[in-house]
C-alpha cells in the first residue's frame, strides 16, 4: 500500500464504516481517487457468455448499491463492475450500526439488509451511461416486505435487461429474513424458471448469473447445480458472505450478527467454488468471490475453477490502488510463466480444493 493509500485509509477509519463508505463513493463521483493506469494485456482477456472482459478482476456487488460510480470503478483497473443489490422499492435496510470492521482479520461483518434507493433511481443512472464502454452487471434482489419475492426478481430482470451487461440473481444475502430459503431446490426451480421467462420477454437478453451462499452442504450444492443446468442459467457467483465464524483474531465485534466477508472467507468460498465447478462441468461460467486481496489470491481462485474473480472488502484495507496492482501482477505472472492466456490456469488446482472438507 502506498503512503497516499495509508493516509487515506487512516482518514476514513476515523469515521464509522457506513460514513466512510459514503465518503468513498463521493470521492469516486468527484473523480478522486485516481487509480493507476492499467496496461491493456491481451493475455488477461476473458471471453465469457458473449462478453469480452479486458481482465478477469471485478468489483463485487454491495459497494455501488445505487449504480452511482460504475465507470469510476472501471477506471481503477477493474475489468468489470457489478452494481446493486437493487430492489424494486427503496428501502432503508436494517437498523444502524450494521457494519463492523474486524481490522486484525482484514474482514467485515455487515447486516445491511439490501439498503438501496430502488429500481427507478438505479435505472435512471444506468440509462444515462447507456452506450458507454465497459462491462457493468446489475445485481437484483427482493424487498424485505414483498409478498411475492419471485415477482420482484422478474421485475428486476425486465427493468435492467436493457442496461446490464449481465444480471445477477441474489438469493444468498443472510440479512433479509428467509431469502436464503430460496436456494432450496423447489423454490429455486420456480425462481429460475420465472427469471428466464422474464428475460425471454425483455427487450434485451443479457446473461443471468445466480449468486449463492458459502454456507451450503454438498447435497444443497448438488441441487443448485442441477437447477442451474436444467434452467440454462449462464453462470454462478460463488459466494456471498458467510454466517459461520472461522477462528478470528479480532475482539469485540466478532459476535455481531450478519455476513462475514474478507480474508477469513477465502478458504471456505474457494472450496465451494471448486465443488461447484466439479458439479457444473467445464462450460458454465463461475465467478469466484471471497477473500481476494492480492494477485496470488485472485490466481488461486482461477486455479480452483473460476473464470472471473471479484473483490470488495479488501479494498477497505488496501485502498483504491489494489485492483490496478492485482491486474498488473496477473500480467507479470503471465509473462513469467509464458502463458498465452490467463485462462490456461483454470482448474489446475481444482481437485486439491474440491477435496478439502467443508468444515
Amino acid at each position: 500500500m502506498s503512503v497516499l493509500d495509508r493516509l487515506g485509509q487512516k482518514l476514513l477509519f476515523t469515521f464509522d464504516p457506513e460514513t466512510a463508505h459514503g465518503l468513498s463513493i463521493a470521492a469516486l463521483r468527484c473523480g478522486l481517487p485516481v487509480g493507476a493506469r492499467t496496461a491493456h494485456d491481451t493475455r488477461l482477456k476473458v471471453s465469457l457468455c458473449g462478453l469480452d472482459f479486458p481482465n478477469p478482476l471485478g468489483m463485487a456487488a454491495g459497494y455501488d448499491k445505487n449504480a452511482e460510480v460504475p465507470d469510476a470503478l472501471l477506471g481503477l483497473g477493474f475489468g468489470f463492475a457489478e452494481v446493486g443489490t437493487v430492489t424494486p422499492l427503496p428501502q432503508d435496510g436494517n437498523p444502524k450500526p450494521r457494519i463492523f470492521r474486524l481490522t486484525a482479520d482484514e474482514a467485515v461483518i455487515n447486516r445491511l439488509g439490501f439498503n438501496n434507493e430502488g429500481h427507478a433511481a438505479a435505472e435512471r443512472r444506468l440509462a444515462a451511461r447507456k452506450g458507454h464502454s465497459g462491462i457493468v452487471g446489475v445485481n437484483i434482489g427482493a424487498n424485505k416486505d414483498s409478498t411475492d419475492r419471485i415477482s420482484d426478481y422478474e421485475r428486476g430482470v425486465v427493468r435492467f435487461a436493457p442496461y446490464a451487461s449481465y444480471l445477477t440473481v441474489n438469493i444468498s444475502s443472510p440479512n433479509t429474513p428467509g431469502l436464503r430459503n430460496m436456494q432450496a431446490r423447489e423454490q429455486l426451480g420456480e425462481l429460475l424458471s420465472r427469471v428466464m421467462a422474464a428475460r425471454a420477454m425483455a427487450s434485451a437478453q443479457p446473461p443471468v448469473f445466480l449468486k449463492i451462499a458459502p454456507d451450503l452442504v454438498e447435497a444443497e450444492l448438488e441441487d443448485i447445480a442441477a437447477e442451474v443446468t436444467e434452467k440454462k442459467i449462464d453462470g454462478v457467483i460463488v459466494s456471498n458472505t458467510t454466517i459461520s465464524r472461522p477462528p478470528l483474531r479480532s475482539t469485540g465485534t466478532t459476535s455481531e450478527t450478519g455476513g462475514l466477508s474478507g480474508k477469513p472467507l477465502f478458504e471456505r468460498s474457494t472450496i465451494v467454488l471448486a465443488r461447484m465447478r466439479k458439479l457444473l462441468g467445464s462450460d458454465i461460467a463461475i465467478i469466484g468471490v471471497g477473500g481476494v486481496d492480492s494477485t496470488d489470491a485472485a490466481l488461486e481462485k482461477i486455479r480452483a475453477g473460476a473464470d472471473l474473480v471479484q473483490l470488495y472488502t479488501s479494498m477497505i484495507y488496501a485502498g483504491p490502488a489494489l485492483p490496478g496492482r492485482i491486474v498488473a501482477g496477473m500480467a507479470r505472472f503471465c509473462e513469467t510463466e509464458r502463458l498465452k492466456s490467463i485462462r490456461a490456469l483454470r482448474d489446475s488446482h481444482l481437485d486439491r480444493w474440491a477435496s478439502k472438507p467443508l468444515s
